[in-house]
């Protein structure tokens, strides 16, 4: 217990003093929102990363998911890999660092406001992303609540209220340079602690090998799989595993989900340099493959701890607890090695929650009460609200988290769903063509966020392949809608993306400019 308190107390104390840090960098709205759009490679790489993954992925997906699926579950990884970082970063990394910095826009509404020439777009975003973005913060924290009753006996609220605390504390006093910096310390601690657990876990069942036979000799549950897989053995260590069209659903969801989430595109926005974007999609590619690849392949392994704690309570509701798999997995490790595992936890959530927060508050104050109500607020009132809401945003959260409706897989499908299929389409096809419109903007923000709370009530879909459904559905309703929708005003659309065409030694196409004289220009 001391080992595990002592590593927590050296986590918060170096938390705490890169806020007080980033103080300086944090006076005015571009620096508290985008870090002065200066954020070096590694630490927006690392940035992305870390917000990318959380407790929701190590606690929830990884227990969820490696139990359904097996060894299979390792493609989501993959997925998040490729598609959620190598490709987000080729498509949208450059084009979107440099829209977003010609049109002055600091967060995706203001993006959606500035690039359709519609306010109302702009607000009604805001309040999507404010909206939607709550019950992913309560996921995080109840993946890492659940892991802290486990290696401390402290009663879930108190988990919850205690991270929320050291959140508030290192946001409002650094912004978006104390997340960055601390996602940096993070993501090296994630990385290290992710590899110590999977070869622990391993070698507790007699190294990899033997827990793959074991797995192997487990039959597939009858009623949970096709007719043609009902009581196949080794399905769960096979390639696709028993469910391959749901485990596609999976992969969709988290990989491209990414493109279209504020707090995960909003790091394109603080892009330093073309160095950053070369050095960012190597760095995050990477990052994602031990990570997500990490915590995939060690949830595939759950069924060989099917402990009574992961079936408590499943005689009444019929249901796995899903979200206490990962944390049975990890209870039979030494006492270090399980303070490792807080702490790495404890820092995939802590960052995700600090660019969920500040994406949240930077939102509602930037587009909604600087827009409508006081127009003409300056930067240090205005850097005041946002610290307010971030407090504000907090407690919601918390109290959403004390009491959460459902499961850590169900709770973020249902704000990436809503989100993604919202955002995704229009933003990306906004950055390529001139053509989309701005009704088949509406259209796709209806769609989406319509979808999701219809599905929330009626249930027609499990929150996963709704949110899937969603996504890919925008990308299809967007162009369609664009066809036979009025254009927009083509001065306006010319201006908007003459920026790519700037003159320096290529196209803003191809290279971003760094800062240099006008002459060398």
């Amino acid at each position: 217990m001391f080992i595990k308190i002592a590593l927590l107390i050296v986590f918060f104390a170096i938390m705490i003093c890169v806020g007080i840090y980033s103080r300086k960098n944090s006076t005015d709205v571009n620096g508290f929102v985008l870090g002065g759009r200066s954020v070096g490679p590694w630490l927006t790489a690392f940035a992305y990363g870390t917000s990318y993954f959380s407790a929701v992925v190590f606690i929830g997906y990884a227990g969820q998911f490696g139990w359904k699926y097996g060894l299979s579950s390792t493609w989501v990884g993959i997925g998040n890999a490729l598609i959620g970082s190598l490709l987000a970063w080729v498509i949208l990394g450059r084009r979107t660092r440099v829209m977003t910095h010609h049109i002055d826009a600091k967060t995706m509404p203001e993006y959606f406001g500035k690039r359709y020439s519609s306010e109302a777009l702009r607000i009604t975003a805001s309040a999507i992303a404010f909206v939607f973005l709550i019950p992913y913060t309560a996921s995080v924290y109840k993946g890492l609540s659940t892991l802290f009753g486990l290696a401390f006996d402290i009663p879930y609220a108190y988990c919850v209220i205690g991270m929320a605390l050291l959140t508030a504390v290192y946001v409002i006093l650094g912004g978006y340079m104390a997340t960055a910096i601390n996602d940096f310390i993070q993501g090296i601690i994630m990385l290290i602690g992710i590899c110590a657990v999977i070869l622990a876990v391993l070698n507790g069942k007699g190294g990899f090998l033997s827990a793959v036979k074991q797995l192997s000799e487990i039959p597939v549950d009858p009623a949970n799989t096709t007719e043609a897989l009902k009581g196949m053995n080794g399905a769960f260590v096979s390639f696709f595993g028993p469910d391959p069209l749901n485990l596609l659903g999976v992969v969709i969801l988290t990989s491209l989900g990414t493109w279209g989430l504020p707090q995960m595109v909003g790091k394109f926005y603080a892009i330093k340099s073309e160095k950053a974007v070369k050095t960012g999609t190597i760095v995050s590619t990477f990052f994602a493959i031990i990570i997500a690849g990490g915590s995939y392949f060690l949830g595939g392994f759950g069924r060989l701890f099917n402990t009574p704690a992961i079936h408590k309570g499943g005689e009444m509701t019929g249901a796995l607890l899903y979200d206490n798999i990962v944390p049975e997995m990890l209870s039979t490790l030494p006492n270090i090695l399980i303070g490792v595992v807080i702490v790495l936890v404890l820092s995939a959530s802590m960052s995700t929650l600090s660019s969920l927060v500040l994406t949240s508050s930077s939102t509602l104050t930037l587009d909604v009460i600087k827009e409508t109500v006081a127009k003409k607020m300056d930067e240090k009132k205005t850097v005041l609200i946002m610290r307010i809401l971030i407090v504000f945003f907090i407690v919601i959260s918390v109290i959403i988290a004390l009491n959460p409706p459902t499961f850590i897989a169900q709770l973020m499908g249902i704000s990436w769903g809503a989100l993604a299929g919202a955002f995704l389409a229009p933003f990306m096809y906004g950055l390529f063509s001139k053509k989309i419109t701005r009704a088949s903007v509406w259209a796709c923000f209806i769609y989406g966020v319509g979808i999701t709370v219809v599905n929330m009530f009626l249930n027609f879909l499990n929150p996963i392949n709704c949110g899937a459904v969603a996504m890919v559905g925008g990308l299809i309703i967007v162009p369609l809608v664009s066809l036979i929708t009025p254009k927009m005003e083509k001065e306006k659309v010319d201006q908007i993306f003459s920026c790519y065409d700037e003159k320096i030694q290529v196209t803003a196409k191809t290279v971003l400019v760094e800062d240099e004289p006008e002459e060398t220009k």
